[in-house]
């Protein structure tokens, strides 16, 4: 038995999110069929992140354990060739037994596009939220800065999680403009659900002007979800790279790079 390694990039337009589904199809289900086809397997891929329902990933990391004769940095080129369009393996290699890629301290980056112009571009229509009003980026900065660091996240959360804790640490957040294109970089340690999109949602109203930027201190302090603003559509968000902040000795002497392109 080993274990192998993939990065996996992926137009979520399609799918019903990364976990299985019983509803739908997901990114999950498809590694898994495609994988046991290639291997003759029953194949269960485990996901670093397990994003929502039509968020994208330029370098969402996977692994899953095969008795397959096949080396492991030539299951990418095998599996792609079995993979519909809209999801590619990046990248491929054997690692070891006990690895397992959300347990390793990482550093998650997310970028959200918001296409801010008067009419909507066709071509950007699946990666980007369009957005008609115009948005305070000098505002929306100053508010993002209020979210740097460690704090209880639970005002920008999913009330309903199940997770131990809610405090989550923010290790940079950008927010530029790029033409007609607003883009909000969020990197932190870990992430509550819904909680990139209903930041940006947030910065968004204060981009509005219906919050004050200090006001976004306010809503953090408050521990209340309903003071915080809308989640922003799934369409205008990529997971953009993950970066292992504790690689093994194994990885390292491998050169893993895990952090994604741009």
């Amino acid at each position: 038995m080993k274990r192998i390694m993939m990065e996996v990039s992926y137009d979520g337009t399609n799918y019903h999110g990364w976990q299985i589904q019983k509803n739908g199809i997901t990114i999950e289900s498809e590694l898994n069929r495609v994988i046991g086809k290639l291997t003759g397997e029953r194949i269960h891929v485990i996901g670093a992140s397990r994003t929502d329902s039509g968020v994208h990933a330029l370098c969402n990391i996977a692994v899953f354990d095969t008795e397959s004769r096949i080396p492991g940095e030539k299951f990418s080129f095998a599996i792609n060739q079995r993979l519909p369009e809209d999801i590619q393996i990046r990248n491929s290699m054997e690692v070891p037994l006990d690895f397992h890629p959300r347990k390793c301290k990482s550093i998650k980056t997310y970028q959200y596009k918001i296409l801010n112009t008067k009419f909507p571009i066709p071509t950007k229509r699946l990666e980007s939220y369009f957005y008609y009003y115009p948005l305070d980026l000098e505002k929306m900065k100053r508010a993002a800065e209020c979210l740097c660091g460690e704090h209880d996240f639970i005002a920008f959360s999913n009330q309903k999680t199940q997770a131990g804790t809610t405090v989550r640490t923010i290790t940079a957040i950008d927010v530029q403009r790029d033409a007609d294109m607003i883009l909000i970089t969020i990197s932190g340690t870990g992430f509550l659900y819904n909680m990139v999109r209903l930041i940006v949602g947030t910065l968004m109203r204060v981009g509005r002007d219906f919050y004050p930027p200090e006001y976004v201190k306010e809503i953090l302090e408050s521990r209340d979800r309903s003071k915080s603003g809308p989640v922003a559509p799934a369409n205008g968000l990529t997971l953009k790279s993950y970066q292992f902040l504790e690689q093994n000795a194994y990885l390292s002497k491998k050169k893993v790079d895990t952090r994604g392109s741009v």
